[in-house]
C-alpha cells in the first residue's frame, strides 16, 4: 500500500496489517508481465495483496520499508519473513495458474526507518528461491518515469487486481519541497500533477525511469489530487547501504 496520512490513516495501518485488499494505479493502462518480468507483487500468505517490489536480482526483491512493517506507516516492527510471499509473473493476482509463489527467507529494512514521511523508506526482501524472470538495474531520475502496480484505479473503487501502469512527470527537488514539508531532497523524489498517480497498495512498487528502477512508492495525499505529487525513495541515494 502507499503510505497515507489525514482521513486515511486507519485504512493504512489495516492494510498493510493484512486486514484487506489494496489500491493502485490511477489514470493509466493496462501493463503485462511479460513485457515488464521484474515487477512482483508482495502478499500475506493467504493471498491478500500488501505492496509491490522489483526484482533486483534473481532472489532479491526491492520495496519500501513500510511494506515490511507490521503496524503501517506509523509502527515500528519489522514483519516476519514467513508472513509473507512474492508473486512473480501473474499479471492479473485472482488467477493462480501463473507465475510463480515464493516464500521470503529474509528482510533488511533500512535501519534509520521511523515512518514514511521521515523517509529511508525502503526495504530488501531475500526470496527462499531464485527467480526465473529478468531483474531490473538501479538507474538515476529523468524527466518522467513509469509507475506499475496492481488494484484499484481511483479512490473509492474496487481493486482491479490486475497489473497497471502510468506515465507521471518527475518534479524538481525545489518543486517537491514547496509541496511535500516532509520532502528530503536527495533521498526522495516526488511525481505527478494530478490525473495520474500510484495509489494506496501501490506501495514499493516501481518507478521506472529509461528501463531502470529509479525509484519506489513511498507515500502521498490521497490519489492523482491535483497540486499533490506522490512521494518515492530515491534509491540511487540507498545504493551503497543497500550494496547494489
Amino acid at each position: 500500500m502507499r503510505g497515507k496520512r489525514l482521513a486515511v490513516l486507519g485504512a493504512v495501518i489495516a492494510l498493510v496489517s493484512g486486514g484487506s485488499t489494496a489500491d493502485a494505479i490511477v489514470g493509466g493502462t493496462p501493463a503485462r508481465v511479460v513485457d515488464t518480468p521484474w515487477v512482483v507483487a508482495i502478499t500475506t500468505t493467504d493471498g491478500q495483496l500488501i505492496c509491490g517490489g522489483a526484482l533486483v536480482a534473481a532472489n532479491k526483491v526491492m520495496t519500501a520499508a513500510h511494506c515490511a512493517t507490521l503496524k503501517g506507516v506509523l509502527g515500528k516492527n519489522q514483519r516476519p519473513a514467513e508472513q509473507l510471499r512474492v508473486v512473480a509473473g501473474r499479471t492479473d493476482l485472482r488467477t493462480k495458474s501463473d507465475g510463480v509463489e515464493a516464500a521470503v527467507a529474509s528482510v533488511w529494512r533500512h535501519p534509520d526507518y521511523q515512518e514514511v514521511t521521515k523517509g529511508d523508506d525502503v526495504a530488501v526482501l531475500t526470496l527462499a528461491q531464485s527467480l526465473p524472470y529478468r531483474t531490473i538495474a538501479l538507474g538515476e531520475v529523468g524527466d518522467d518515469g513509469v509507475v506499475l502496480g496492481w488494484g484499484r484505479t481511483a479512490e473509492g473503487t474496487p481493486p482491479a487486481m490486475t497489473l497497471r501502469k502510468v506515465t507521471v512527470p518527475i518534479l524538481s527537488d525545489a518543486e517537491c519541497a514547496l509541496k511535500e514539508p516532509d520532502y528530503r531532497p536527495g533521498a526522495m523524489l516526488c511525481a505527478g500533477r494530478g490525473g495520474r498517480d500510484a495509489c494506496t497498495g501501490d506501495s514499493g512498487g516501481p518507478l521506472v525511469v529509461k528501463g531502470r528502477l529509479a525509484g519506489v512508492v513511498s507515500f502521498g495525499r490521497g490519489c492523482a489530487r491535483a497540486d499533490e505529487p506522490g512521494v518515492y525513495t530515491r534509491l540511487a541515494h540507498y545504493r551503497s547501504v543497500m550494496g547494489f
